[in-house]
């Protein structure tokens, strides 16, 4: 679990207007913390650090220590809202967490093991990942920045689902809660479609109009045979 630290300070100015102006100034970004027996409490995050940390992947699927006027506490990301065209996260929702109980949340799928896959190095397999993250539930201090899908072993045709993943002590896989139906496949590894080249390609259109003209010969040829019986039938 990685470690990540903010530091932020209680926002009495509430409303549309106050979001403005402090995003005007450019050195902070409203923001929310909510959950546990607390009541939610509006904030403003520090722009500087909260960006860099926003740069970072696992940031995501971490738990934070925030530090709000001096005094620390716990929460994950639960929503961000950006600005419609600019760079910019105009809100953020934090969500505090308890030590004592699980949390949900989604982490990414890496896939490892390409180098050593004999179906994509020597068979032209083709990788389809399916998936790019998956909820998991856990104690905070077991949650995972993510999970790998190692397809060294996997072979063309195959494919792995959730229940392939191995998983950290004390994590479990939301959806396998709800029954084998909810088994999602995550990767797969197909041959490879061959790609024509040009010249493949106007020898078979070339074909394919030889073919056409011949049969047409003989359409021809067939109707002519078919006329000169009848008139000898007349005859």
């Amino acid at each position: 679990m990685s470690d990540y630290k903010l530091t932020a300070n209680v926002r009495n100015d509430l409303g549309k207007g106050a979001s403005r102006r402090l995003r005007r100034a450019n050195q902070q970004v409203p923001a929310i913390i909510y959950g546990g027996e607390k009541t939610p409490q509006p904030i403003a995050v520090d722009k500087t650090a909260f960006y860099k940390a926003l740069e970072d992947e696992a940031f995501f699927s971490s738990v934070i220590n925030l530090e709000v006027d001096g005094k620390s506490q716990q929460v994950v990301v639960r929503d961000l809202q950006r600005h419609p065209y600019k760079p910019l996260v105009t809100h953020a929702d934090f969500l505090r967490v308890d030590a004592t109980h699980e949390i949900t949340m989604r982490v990414p799928l890496h896939v490892v093991g390409q180098d050593e896959s004999k179906a994509i190095k020597e068979q032209d397999g083709e990788l389809h990942q399916l998936a790019n993250e998956v909820e998991i539930s856990c104690l905070p201090k077991d949650l995972p920045d993510y999970l790998e899908v190692n397809i060294a072993d996997l072979e063309i045709g195959s494919t792995l689902h959730l229940s392939d993943l191995k998983v950290p002590a004390g994590v479990t896989i939301v959806e396998l809660s709800h029954g084998e139906e909810h088994d999602q496949a995550i990767v797969n590894v197909t041959k490879a479609k061959v790609m024509q080249t040009e010249e493949e390609i106007a020898e078979e259109e070339a074909a394919a109009a030889e073919a056409s003209e011949e049969a047409a010969e003989e359409a021809k040829d067939d109707a002519k045979d078919e006329g000169e019986a009848e008139e000898g039938d007349k005859e």
